[in-house]
């Protein structure tokens, strides 16, 4: 479910999905205000959203790979390495 929490920065259309088709407005289409399954963004966009809030609580990017976060604090050190299995 991570995918569903990315904010949208684009506006993004999709078709009325099966079962849920206007029936007197068939050419309608949907406007989505957040990331679905599927949606070629939406890794990126949980990503960005991710390390947005890890940032929020103290922890910086390591200069050898963006995926790593790294947080110090006395004597404790937390890693998050962040691996998204998009395809």
């Amino acid at each position: 479910t991570a995918f569903l929490h990315g904010d949208l920065q684009d506006e993004v259309y999709m078709k009325q999905p099966r079962g849920f088709e206007d029936s007197q407005h068939p050419q309608y289409v949907c406007k989505l205000h957040k990331s679905i399954y599927g949606l070629k963004q939406s890794p990126r966009l949980w990503y960005h959203t991710l390390t947005q809030s890890l940032i929020q609580i103290g922890f910086a990017f390591s200069k050898a790979d963006p995926s790593l976060l790294l947080h110090s604090q006395a004597d404790a050190r937390v890693f998050v390495l962040i691996y998204v299995d998009d395809m």
